[in-house]
């Protein structure tokens, strides 16, 4: 980021590290009103409104997924349990078979980590609140937003792993779903298929340190480490991203 930034003003290409000091760039004091929008590519027919005027969407196109926000007390299956170094890939395949589907997201979800377990939407679905386990470096690859959209669609509510790739992670809290990293990485064996958990006092856990989830057959408590900053908090709490930019 320096050598592009130091690049740029200098105009040729100059080693980031190579300057030293504070750069004398002064940016007048504009108001922010005087941005306007430039809309100049925008073809409005005369008396058109957006209250008159339907968008009008092909049938390829659906609605957007979007999440609501957590009660407090969240109920989850697990719905599947996966490996290590789980891909984007391997969440939502994005093969020429499935390329054309990108913007219908409910047709897409049907074929949700179909090259781990072929079944796991089906049952996702028929859960309406599941959960994925998954181990080490969960989400890495290509930083497709489609890879949490997709379980979003399924209703998925929480990922836990032992740890995530740090971009899939982010898609994840934007689709309001939480990506919990086990404080014990031997819990994962314990996180078998149709284990059923319970988050209580939910609101209140995504601020704390250590996140508890304890199995609806057994009592037994589970452990994550939460690490969500002040902002993902308000997101987890808003249902994503989307609702949350709506609420401030």
């Amino acid at each position: 980021p320096e050598t592009a930034a130091i690049s740029a003003i200098t105009g040729r290409l100059t080693d980031g590290f190579s300057q030293s000091g504070t750069l004398d760039i002064h940016l007048p004091a504009i108001p922010a009103e005087t941005f306007r929008k430039n809309d100049a590519f925008v073809v409005c027919p005369e008396g058109a409104t957006p209250e008159n005027t339907p968008v009008v969407m092909g049938p390829n196109i659906k609605p957007f997924p979007q999440n609501t926000p957590p009660g407090d007390r969240l109920e989850a299956t697990v719905a599947l349990r996966a490996g290590d170094n789980i891909t984007t890939d391997d969440i939502m395949p994005s093969d020429a078979r499935l390329l054309p589907y990108r913007s219908n997201v409910p047709y897409l979800a049907g074929f949700c980590f179909e090259k781990i377990d072929s079944g796991f939407a089906a049952r996702a679905r028929a859960m309406e609140a599941a959960i994925i386990v998954g181990g080490e470096n969960y989400g890495q690859g290509s930083s497709r937003e489609h890879a949490a959209l997709a379980p979003l669609q399924l209703g998925v509510k929480m990922v836990l792993a032992k740890s995530f790739a740090r971009i899939h992670r982010s898609n994840l809290i934007n689709s309001g779903i939480l990506p919990l990293a086990f404080e014990d990485p031997a819990d994962y064996e314990a996180l078998k298929e149709n284990t059923r958990l319970v988050m209580e006092d939910a609101r209140s856990q995504v601020a704390a340190e250590v996140i508890r989830l304890q199995e609806e057959e057994t009592g037994r408590t589970f452990r994550f480490r939460s690490d969500f900053s002040p902002q993902e908090q308000q997101m987890i709490l808003a249902g994503g991203k989307i609702n949350y930019i709506k609420s401030v």
